[in-house]
């Protein structure tokens, strides 16, 4: 039999978007950071019950050997809930939550740094760190062309798309301003966004914060842009240099000390 290839109508699909859930389930999407160090994975889970911290979440588990995190024979992988965000998707009292991942014996992957840089900042609390982060990224169609460029070319030179405007110059400012507005109401400290110094490459700034706060928005502030990208049929990549000979991704760190930030204080 010859397949048929069929168009999805996301807007048909809507109309399933308003059916009403019992009133006492909560949807709940746990996230976490796979083998590659990069990528984020999710999976969703029902509750009777709306949870105030993450310690009301019960540890919950996932198949490693399909997310380079364990071997097929012994593929058990832990998520410990972290982070509890408002979801921008379901909304209600839905939620995103930030997970931690942990081998078959409950020790930390070989990803998972979040467990160390809590120890660490906690050993340093009477220093106040604060963190802050600027994430560039790319826009990409799904076979990693970048948005609104022209086939099988080249935009002019970078210099005329930083922080501009205009249909000439700008990609997906409506898919932007979407982000923008499902991170604050996630509860994530976004600081602001830009475009960047190419066609279809965009910024956005977290914290500052104290302690692994920036570091854990900024992980799901990735998330909630990767999937608002499925939304619009695109990709967000993070690679550092997704176009040979152009200006490439980076993220950039700012950090300070109570010392620091005192009137007069260390530089």
């Amino acid at each position: 039999m010859n397949s048929v290839p069929i168009a999805l109508n996301k807007a048909a699909m809507r109309k399933y978007e308003d059916l009403e859930v019992p009133c006492d389930d909560v949807l709940a999407a746990y996230v976490w950071v796979d083998g590659t160090g990069i990528n984020l994975r999710s999976k969703d889970r029902t509750f009777d019950f709306v949870p105030k911290t993450n310690k009301d979440l019960p540890i919950w588990y996932f198949d490693g050997s399909n997310t380079a995190q364990a071997s097929s024979d012994n593929s058990d992988t832990f998520i410990f809930p972290e982070v509890i965000y408002h979801d921008p998707f379901r909304r209600g009292s839905h939620i995103l939550v930030l997970a931690d991942t942990y081998q078959h014996n409950y020790q930390p992957t070989s990803t998972n740094f979040r467990k160390g840089c809590v120890i660490l900042t906690e050993k340093a609390d009477v220093e106040e760190p604060w963190f802050g982060f600027n994430q560039e990224f790319f826009l990409t169609t799904t076979d990693s062309r970048p948005l609104g460029w022209p086939p099988g070319g080249f935009p002019a030179p970078p210099g005329p798309y930083y922080c501009a405007i205009g249909a000439n110059k700008i990609v997906a400012r409506d898919l932007m301003e979407a982000f923008y507005r499902c991170c604050l109401y996630a509860g994530i400290h976004l600081n602001g966004i830009n475009p960047g110094t190419t066609p279809s490459q965009w910024n956005f700034q977290v914290g500052p914060s104290p302690g692994i706060r920036a570091a854990d928005d900024l992980w799901m502030a990735r998330y909630i842009l990767a999937r608002l990208a499925e939304e619009y049929g695109t990709v967000a990549t993070f690679e550092p240099q997704p176009i040979e000979d152009w200006p490439g991704n980076g993220t950039f760190v700012y950090f300070s000390s109570k010392d620091m930030r005192e009137e007069d204080g260390i530089l």
